[in-house]
């Protein structure tokens, strides 16, 4: 339960500094991950990012505000981080559907999204099947890109870059040099280091198992050795794969004593149909 507990420590850092400019690391630093690790959480079990969780937050005391409060409404779009009324006006429309002026005539209702608080549901209908591997340092080959982990670029930019590789063929060509050391394509996020913490970004790798000379527009990074644990996914993609990620965080980790060792995950994609309801593919993650 200490698991929930830390990530529930970030959700109550989050509100109490709800009027303030928080930096990625100081939320991700009260559940001890790292940034890309904590929104990889949060957007797992909340189905929405961190940013879009705070702005709604805002939003919705910011409502109360104009309710209950006798405060300009250019001084209430100032306390929730907006520097024009303009701006702060086409923000509260998208969220409540009714203006700042409106709310203030009692015209129109108002969407409220309530403060998080994680909890652990116990389920037993769908069994996780998922083995333990120890396994030696391997080598992957493969197409890297940067992305920031602030305003979820990552979370953006990485379904473009697979349908870059499988438009012009890179993944393909991934599945010929796979050696088996673990079969298949994998989708590789690494934020492991000192650097990549400090400076906020990670990489992701659409890359395979490979030790022969890198190809041509490749480039090379060796996993290190691990004990993995390993989960079973069934169904189409990116159903099945969300699904799953969303019982590991929820299920798995709450009730196991495991925790993420920091070191690069994986996902582990075969070359069968993506949209097959068959269709078998695999978590990977490094854990202590």
């Amino acid at each position: 339960m200490a698991w929930v507990e830390s990530i529930q420590r970030a959700i109550e850092y989050m509100e109490e500094h709800l009027l303030e400019d928080m930096p990625m690391e100081d939320i991700a630093k009260e559940a001890n991950v790292s940034v890309f690790h904590f929104q990889r959480i949060f957007t797992v079990l909340t189905d929405s990012s961190i940013g879009e969780y705070l702005r709604r937050r805002r939003l919705t005391l910011a409502g109360q505000d104009l309710l209950t409060t006798d405060a300009k409404i250019i001084d209430i779009a100032m306390k929730y981080g907006y520097d024009t009324p303009e701006a702060f006006t086409k923000a509260f429309r998208r969220q409540h559907g009714v203006t700042p002026s409106e709310v203030r005539k009692n015209s129109g209702k108002l969407q409220s999204y309530n403060r998080l608080v994680i909890q652990v549901t116990l389920k037993g209908a769908e069994p996780m099947k998922y083995s333990l591997v120890e396994k030696e340092a391997f080598r992957i080959v493969g197409v890297k890109r940067e992305f920031s982990c602030n305003g979820e670029e990552n979370q953006m930019g990485i379904p473009k870059l697979w349908d870059e590789m499988n438009g012009n063929g890179t993944c393909d060509r991934l599945f010929e040099l796979n050696e088996g050391v673990v079969k298949g394509v994998l989708g590789v996020c690494d934020g492991s280091s000192e650097e990549k913490r400090s400076n906020k970004v990670m990489d992701y790798w659409v890359a395979a198992s490979f030790n022969g000379e890198v190809p041509s527009g490749m480039e090379s990074l060796e996993i290190p050795a691990s004990k993995w644990v390993v989960f079973e996914v069934h169904g189409p993609m990116p159903t099945a794969m969300q699904k799953a990620w969303k019982q590991i965080y929820s299920e798995w980790f709450p009730s196991n004593s495991y925790q993420h060792a920091g070191t690069p995950e994986f996902e582990l994609y075969t070359e069968e149909d993506p949209s097959s309801p068959d269709l078998y593919s695999e978590i990977w993650i490094p854990i202590k």
